[in-house]
């Protein structure tokens, strides 16, 4: 089938050069695959799609020759486990095809101890793939040809049709599930018949040595010396393991990393007005045209400038200094709360553009996809092509951050444990909706609390903003940082276009992106406050609307944690030491007791202040993230703020 570059996740050691009969070279790397069956799946796609993309150009470029995705699905879980469904849907969507991955099915007939007849509905462990229009090859494993013609075929119709294929190789299983298992506790009939059964391999000898091609002879020492080859291998990997390795130096000096940020205002004002410039005869809705015209006025000295126009000025500036971004998720081209707009639709005969695909000065791709409805698919997708990518920002944003709750495995096995247990990371950046607005339970809280608890080692950032400056500089370090790492953003809702959470051009030109923000009002008193209440994200609006009530003279100081991890001790120590008076210290946050920063700060903030103490205002303990009564919402928000304040 030619040259293929064989792709399915691996990072930091080299994958395996193979030639083919022809001479030509072929790639072949191995994922990275947590003991959770199915879910690498998506990451595998996922990666082959980064390999295929050419992003070193104003537009993406998908040739899917460059890579192939070959994923290896055991049957009970291929039928039992949603992920494959979600995977499988993404195969022929514009914003994830591969050109076709190979599914094979290794199908031993049994799930663990679990017999077929309990573990599916379906006649086949493959059926679920017919509602794809996937085509399925069912093939018996003992029979060594006719596996191999099945694998030509699928090649052969990926490399016609440009779509998944299905091979369902119908075997058995041996030993017990783990080979330490005895299978005849609960397949005694099966087993005893396996017994008697000869191998795949001796089955294959036999034929050769029937139809004349080898002696028994011959045969044998092929098998012999295939054997001792595979026994020196695991005697060398066990040999240079057991050998200590030198201890590397510990470095001299430990060099913070923080890239520049700020932008030219000629130059933000310039990409400002490209974003602006629709194609000849395009006919952008009146009232989307109106508020998108706004954001030239925004770039004024009164400023004006909402989230979702610093993420497109950010995007843009990226994209004129060669970075590439893909951004995907549930209505990202519109943006959930209809505030990004990137993709305009022509009210007249519906035909779209993304001007950000349009910029004359650009050197390097832009995607924007709507994905379908799924999380846990979905970003193991973006992780995979993140962790293959390197060069690009990659971004995914759920519809309301509670979503991640439908995609944390992909969080717990892969984004937050990849660099301690593989060497693996990525930029991957994760865009959560968070924030109590009396929304209800399943819309107001990222689930904060499980980031915080998930990172150590340096293996995340977490960012709760409060401006759209903040987030702009904040987009763009994630994309210069050469330390990659993930990036949890805790994104607003009514801060969107809340005026006092808009920023000016000289915020983006010559500002940077502050782990920690002080009281402007409150250092101007000199420093004189006693109390000081540390807050992040959308709280802090609800806190000096509620300061604004009181004498400026009894106001506390309320200073905002923008960066929640690495926790910014350095930054922390030196705002608090402007504060000589300080003697009670009050983290306030809306999320309850046990969900939000409160664990994760507490400890911290003590070791920092050990003399002063620490009081916590917020919701108590809740099994529920939010209320689900608007009413009920607003009082309780109204007694936090109040009782924050003093």
């Amino acid at each position: 089938c030619g040259e293929w570059r064989t792709w399915a996740g691996r990072k930091k050691t080299s994958p395996s050069r193979m030639s083919s009969r022809s001479g030509r070279s072929i790639t072949v790397s191995l994922a990275h695959n947590p003991s959770h069956l199915e879910f690498v799946g998506a990451v595998v796609d996922g990666r082959a799609r980064a390999r295929q993309t050419q992003r070193k150009a104003a537009e993406a470029y998908h040739d899917p020759s460059a890579a192939l995705p070959v994923i290896i699905h055991g049957d009970a879980a291929f039928a039992g486990q949603g992920v494959v469904q979600e995977t499988l849907n993404l195969g022929s969507l514009r914003g994830y095809r591969t050109g076709g991955s190979i599914h094979l099915i290794t199908n031993n007939q049994i799930g663990f101890t679990t017999d077929a007849v309990d573990s599916r509905s379906t006649r086949h462990a493959s059926d679920l793939a017919k509602g794809f229009d996937i085509p399925i090859f069912h093939v018996n494993a003992d029979d060594a040809e006719a596996c191999l013609a099945a694998v030509r075929l699928s090649m052969m119709y990926r490399e016609r049709f440009r779509a998944d294929v299905l091979i369902d190789l119908i075997g058995y299983r041996r030993h017990g599930h783990n080979e330490g298992d005895e299978p005849a506790y609960t397949q005694p009939l099966m087993s005893e018949r396996i017994k008697g059964h000869q191998s795949a391999r001796e089955l294959y000898a036999a034929a050769l040595v029937a139809d004349g091609i080898f002696t028994v002879e011959e045969a044998q020492a092929r098998y012999d010396a295939a054997y001792q080859h595979l026994v020196e291998q695991q005697q060398g990997f066990k040999t240079s393991i057991s050998q200590p390795k030198p201890a590397e130096a510990a470095p001299s000096k430990i060099v913070r990393e923080d890239p520049a940020t700020a932008i030219d205002p000629d130059a933000l004002i310039g990409l400002n007005d490209q974003l602006l410039a629709y194609p000849e005869g395009f006919t952008v809705h009146p009232k989307l045209k109106r508020q998108l015209e706004r954001r030239r006025t925004a770039m004024g000295p009164e400023g004006g400038i909402d989230w979702g126009h610093a993420e497109s000025l950010a995007f843009a500036s990226l994209l004129s200094e060669g970075v590439p971004i893909r951004l995907t998720g549930q209505d990202v081209q519109r943006g959930t709360f209809s505030h990004r707009h990137l993709v305009l639709h022509d009210v007249e005969n519906g035909s779209t553009v993304c001007t950000m695909q349009r910029l004359p000065g650009a050197l390097a791709s832009f995607e924007v996809h709507n994905s379908p409805l799924s999380e846990l698919a979905a970003l193991g997708f973006e992780y995979g092509y993140a962790t293959a990518a390197s060069d690009a920002l990659v971004l995914w944003e759920a519809q309301f951050g509670d979503f991640i709750n439908g995609a944390q495995v992909i969080v717990d096995q892969f984004i937050a444990a990849g660099l301690s247990k593989w060497g693996v990371t990525s930029r991957l950046t994760l865009l959560l909706p968070h924030g109590h607005e009396g929304q209800g339970p399943e819309h107001s809280s990222g689930r904060l609390e499980r980031f915080l608890q998930l990172a150590a080692e340096g293996n995340l950032r977490i960012a709760n903003c409060t401006t759209a400056g903040q987030y702009f500089h904040l987009i763009r370090r994630q994309a210069r940082r050469i330390r990659q790492r993930p990036l949890i953003v805790f994104t607003p809702k009514s801060l969107l276009r809340l005026p006092t959470a808009c920023s000016t051009l000289d915020d983006l030109a010559g500002g940077t992106f502050l782990p920690v923000i002080d009281d402007a009002a409150a250092r101007t008193r000199g420093g004189v406050a006693s109390r000081a209440v540390l807050c992040s994200g959308k709280v802090y609006y609800d806190l000096i609307s509620e300061a604004a009530k009181r004498p400026e003279h009894e106001r506390p100081a309320v200073i905002r944690m923008e960066q929640l991890y690495s926790f910014p001790e350095t930054e922390l120590r030196q705002i608090l030491a402007g504060y000589p008076s300080i003697r009670e210290l009050i983290w306030c946050q809306e999320e309850p007791r046990n969900m939000g920063a409160w664990t994760f700060v507490e400890p911290r903030i003590r070791t920092l202040m050990p003399e002063t103490r620490l009081t916590y205002i917020g919701r108590p303990d809740r099994a529920s993230p939010a209320e689900g009564n608007h009413h009920a919402h607003t009082v309780e928000q109204e007694r936090i703020a109040r009782e924050a304040i003093g």
